[in-house]
């Protein structure tokens, strides 16, 4: 499964186990159940079902150690992170989507390392971004319904 229909299937409970063995490198269920039990009100069945459909989808890999089963992540958190929030903007309207962007940095907490990076790609994207973005609402275009 390509990273982008994976993380399109991921739920957002699932998204929490990915983050702990993102982070951890590689982890085994014990590790998980006890850091979701403590971050959540979740309960340990719980816990192991969304382990195990993260091992169905190729998300996270399984490992027998002696008794326990050692996990590490399928996939690169970068590509799941990039792919997942392209999907989503890939839902709106093209017309909206640096709007959208816009209120989202607005929302979020950057370091200044992140705020110069963004400065410096979207000085770069300027040369060559459009006067106007099309609609793609609808087969030919929305004639002005999507304008701001």
């Amino acid at each position: 499964m390509a990273t982008t229909e994976l993380t399109a299937t991921i739920s957002d409970a699932e998204w929490r186990v990915m983050r702990i063995v993102w982070t951890l490198k590689q982890t085994d269920s014990r590790t998980i159940i006890d850091l979701l039990e403590q971050q959540h009100d979740w309960k340990a069945p719980t816990i192991k079902t969304l382990i195990g459909r993260l091992v169905k989808k190729g998300a996270l890999a399984t490992q027998k150690q002696g008794r326990q089963f050692i996990y590490t992540p399928q996939i690169s958190e970068q590509a799941a992170m990039d792919a997942a929030l392209m999907n989503e903007l890939n839902q709106m309207c093209a017309m909206h989507r640096g709007t959208a962007l816009v209120h989202t940095i607005d929302q979020l907490e950057l370091s200044r390392a992140d705020v110069q990076e963004l400065i410096t790609h979207l000085q770069a994207k300027l040369a060559t971004a459009p006067e106007e973005v099309d609609c793609d609402c609808l087969p030919d275009g929305c004639e002005g319904s999507c304008a701001n």
